[in-house]
């Protein structure tokens, strides 16, 4: 706690730590746990002012080189208007109970004690990447490459070819002018996504993001 009472980021962190207790508090507003080849986390982002945080729900796959922990599928806290809703530093302790009680409520993926499981995981990614194209929004071509790499590197060749089967329908009615500038095209795309799946590299690859961000101590949901 400060002089002026309002709590520390550290504070704050163990206090979620403490009412979400299958996380760890991994750094200063970021709370996290690794369910096999993805990371599920719970950040409590500053808001613009920094006077406050807004608590949001997320996963990274481990499964490519990625420079930070990154908020795929993030579910802010929303309040009863549908916005984001932040919690005051000043009133933190006061607020924070109702908004991870909230956060659980509206998490897509459980945010308690027992995990989800990698199946529900990816299918939240393919939820997402087909909602984000009846939106009409642009293609979340890393989202499905995620679903697809997470689910070869589990072993789960069911999830496997469910998600090589999306890419592929997907694939084909992506707006070409909404891809990326080095998007190679559909068939190259799946051609390379297939190869990357089988790819014998990618539990090295797990094994340095779990190394370059630290996250060998952080618990293994799927190792216990």
């Amino acid at each position: 706690m400060t002089k002026s009472g309002v709590p520390t980021a550290r504070r704050v962190t163990a206090e979620w730590a403490v009412a979400l207790p299958g996380f760890d508090a991994w750094r200063p507003l970021r709370l996290v746990r690794r369910v096999g080849p993805v990371v599920q986390g719970v950040c409590l982002d500053r808001t613009t002012s920094g006077d406050g945080y807004t608590p949001t729900a997320h996963v990274h796959a481990l499964t490519r080189e990625f420079p930070v922990v990154s908020l795929t599928l993030g579910q802010r806290l929303e309040g009863s208007s549908g916005q984001p809703e932040s919690v005051l530093f000043a009133r933190h302790e006061s607020e924070y109970r109702r908004a991870v009680d909230a956060l659980r409520g509206q998490s897509v993926l459980s945010l308690g004690e027992e995990p989800p499981s990698l199946e529900q995981i990816v299918r939240a990614y393919h939820s997402a990447v087909s909602a984000r194209y009846d939106r009409g929004l642009p293609p979340a071509v890393v989202e499905m490459e995620d679903s697809v790499l997470v689910a070869a590197a589990a072993g789960r060749a069911d999830l496997l070819q469910e998600g090589l089967a999306l890419a592929g329908e997907l694939a084909g009615l992506w707006p070409k002018h909404r891809l990326p500038l080095d998007w190679p095209g559909a068939a190259r795309w799946l051609e390379g996504l297939r190869a990357r799946a089988a790819d014998g590299a990618l539990r090295a690859t797990i094994d340095h993001q779990i190394a370059q961000h630290r996250l060998a101590e952080v618990r293994d949901c799927l190792a216990v």
